[in-house]
């Protein structure tokens, strides 16, 4: 599935030279492009990897979510897979903070410390640390900023896309028929919408 491109109302023509071809009104993607950018992509990874670089994979689209979750896991890195919060990358040092807090919050859950708390108090706390789970679950153990950045979606990561080239920070992205090659330091044209195409891609 990862030829299907989105109709053909719906394109940007900066993606005309990795479209092959149309098909009820819809754009094929061109593999073999789509096959030597992901090796590029792949050299690029291993690379980083076997010097300890970050990882950041961010795709919060619900559909993709678990597929992202379940990449990071799979291959130990961070990832963001519910909500992008603006300047989480741009203004690390409130990122940082928040993750501070998170990490003693659950330190305190752990050895059972929430349990002696007045209850009003203990159900603040549990909301407070839920809701950080959800944002930033990812990122827990994330102690700077990431080495490299893959973008699942790019329309709709938009603002992680901009923080990473406001901060110089190299990305690689899944571009579908209707976004803008270059913007990404390495774009693999490809379905962004298909989880059989995101999964094989990540």
């Amino acid at each position: 599935g990862v030829h299907f491109g989105h109709g053909t109302r719906k394109w940007n023509p900066k993606m005309a030279p990795y479209i092959s071809a149309k098909r009820k009104g819809i754009h094929i993607t061109n593999l073999t492009r789509t096959a030597r950018f992901l090796s590029e992509a792949c050299d690029l990874v291993f690379d980083a990897a076997s010097r300890g670089k970050q990882f950041l994979i961010v795709g919060t689209k619900n559909k993709v979510a678990d597929s992202v979750a379940r990449a990071a896991t799979k291959a130990r890195c961070h990832c963001v897979n519910k909500k992008w919060l603006g300047g989480m990358l741009t203004n690390w040092s409130t990122t940082e903070t928040r993750l501070h807090k998170f990490r003693d919050l659950r330190m305190e859950q752990k050895t059972g410390r929430l349990n002696r708390l007045p209850k009003r108090d203990a159900a603040v706390v549990k909301r407070q640390l839920s809701r950080l789970q959800t944002y930033l679950g990812g990122i827990k153990y994330m102690t700077g900023l990431p080495d490299i950045v893959i973008i699942v979606d790019q329309h709709e990561e938009y603002t992680a896309l901009r923080e990473c080239i406001t901060l110089g920070i190299p990305t690689i992205c899944l571009i579908d028929t209707n976004c803008d090659p270059d913007l990404a330091d390495i774009s693999i044209p490809a379905n962004d919408d298909a989880i059989s195409s995101i999964r094989l891609i990540l």
